[in-house]
């Protein structure tokens, strides 16, 4: 009995919830060697990132992004691609959506303006992941490398054009001109007063929208059946007659665009204007809640939220408890990855145990 035995339930849940209370006990036991009691650290945590309604706000903006990203590595998941390079394309899709907002948001209204900048964030990210595609798909190039390589030259590309094109003249910041008022994404606040003063945004319902987009075509249409069936065996997908090169090809396209999309709630959505480091890492984590998510859109949102939560609760609780610095929850999201990534199957062998002996 290996773990493609066990059943969906063990897979999906009993795997993923004890890979995170093993992740949630070695931080305790960080916080515990700081100085701080992690019971009330955890509580802390708990109340500012989701009791506080103003907490979860900020929790579920977070989220918003991460969601973009982890939808990005999932969908070249299913394919059996290991698509590291979203932090790259989200890089890609934000100057993209700036191209657009710098061109138009003098002289469209807000209700062409802002479907023109989640377009040109798409199309950029899109492109972005179309080259290591073609390159995997037709030059037998290895998708990690290039993916990993893409990330480097889209951050290098961002400096460029930002020094070189974007900054407003006399300006010393990195980053270009703020938008006009109408390329502002509506906030979720003006609805929810009781969400208060937080940037939480439409971009909220896009993502939730691209969750359910995303089930439907993986698991509900006949595309996403062949492209499940090119990452469980490609030799076999091929002989039932589905074209790998092109299937890398488009999967990679959709992947960057689904990246890039992840710009629009950190640009139109917060900061109304492009920076050097908007990205923040969002593309990385991607692949942790992708992985712990199972590529699955209710657990990458949970995975989403639970990230999100770690960076609003990390800020007030490091405020609040001054020996944990706010670079612990980074150590803890990459406990999260290895327990959730490297070493997923760790608990697989004693559950399978368990079930025999119950059988």
């Amino acid at each position: 009995m290996n773990t493609n035995d066990m059943p969906r339930w063990a897979t999906a849940f009993v795997l993923p919830v004890l890979n995170l209370l093993s992740a949630l006990l070695v931080a305790a036991l960080v916080i515990h060697l700081l100085g701080e009691d992690p019971l009330d650290s955890m509580r802390i945590l708990i109340n500012s990132a989701i009791v506080n309604p103003e907490g979860l706000s900020y929790t579920l903006f977070y989220a918003s992004t991460f969601i973009f990203t982890g939808l990005s590595v999932s969908i070249a998941m299913q394919a059996g691609l290991f698509n590291i390079g979203s932090e790259g394309q989200m890089y890609m899709g934000g100057l993209g959506l700036t191209v657009a907002m710098l061109t138009f948001d003098a002289s469209l209204p807000w209700w062409l303006l802002i479907p023109c900048g989640i377009a040109g964030a798409a199309l950029f990210g899109a492109l972005w992941g179309f080259l290591p595609g073609y390159l995997q798909a037709k030059r037998g190039s290895h998708i990690v490398v290039t993916t990993i390589m893409f990330n480097f030259i889209a951050a290098s590309l961002m400096n460029f054009f930002i020094v070189k094109y974007l900054i407003p003249p006399g300006e010393q910041n990195t980053a270009s001109r703020v938008f006009s008022a109408a390329a502002e994404m509506p906030r979720l606040n003006t609805w929810f007063p009781v969400l208060g003063d937080t940037p939480l945004n439409v971009s909220f319902l896009l993502a939730i929208a691209a969750l359910a987009v995303y089930g439907v075509m993986v698991w509900r249409s006949a595309w996403g059946y062949k492209l499940r069936a090119t990452g469980l065996n490609k030799h076999a997908a091929h002989y039932a007659g589905v074209r790998i090169s092109k299937m890398i090809i488009v999967v990679m396209l959709i992947s960057g665009a689904l990246a890039g999309l992840g710009s629009v709630n950190s640009i139109m959505g917060s900061t109304h204007y492009l920076s050097l480091n908007f990205v923040g890492g969002a593309g990385f984590v991607g692949i942790a809640i992708a992985l712990m998510g199972r590529q699955h859109p209710v657990g990458i949102f949970l995975s989403a939220v639970l990230f999100g939560a770690l960076i609003q609760g990390g800020f007030d609780l490091s405020l609040e408890k001054p020996n944990i610095p706010t670079e612990t929850f980074i150590f803890i999201q990459g406990l999260i990855i290895l327990f959730c990534g490297a070493m997923e199957n760790f608990y697989a062998p004693a559950i399978m145990k368990l079930m025999k002996a119950k059988g």
